[in-house]
């Protein structure tokens, strides 16, 4: 049996993907390449290293993360496994359940809808484009 590797650096895009932040390591790539992840404040480029104690800001769709390394892998591994790459700061995580609430409070307008109409609500929108 060979034993796993210990790595104490490893490039940014594919610690993302080991971290289950973006679904493939090209998405990753592209993300960094956007500036929706910054290592310690700054602005970098997917080859970058990342290694243990560096602080990630990393924005994922409507979150932002701000994360502490604390592992590397270079290996994609089920979820429980991932999250132990990193720890979320206090105020992140925060930040994160206050913007849920705030989007389950005040919903945008139309997120419920899904779908095409139904055949009563067609009659309803006919009925209102024939008004004018």
């Amino acid at each position: 049996m060979a034993q796993a590797e210990i790595f104490e650096r490893m490039r940014i895009d594919k610690w993302l993907w080991a971290a289950r932040f973006y679904k493939t390591r090209s998405l990753a790539s592209q993300a960094v390449d956007a500036g929706h992840v910054k290592l310690n404040g700054h602005a970098i480029k997917p080859a970058r290293d990342v290694q243990t104690g560096d602080t990630l800001e990393i924005a994922a769709g409507d979150a932002v993360w701000t994360v502490i390394v604390r592992g590397l892998n270079a290996q994609r591994r089920p979820a429980p496994e991932a999250r132990e790459l990193y720890e979320e700061t206090v105020e992140s995580s925060e930040r994160r359940a206050a913007e849920k609430e705030n989007r389950r409070l005040a919903p945008v307008p139309g997120s419920d809808l899904r779908g095409r109409p139904t055949k009563k609500a067609r009659r309803q929108i006919k009925g209102f484009d024939e008004g004018f």
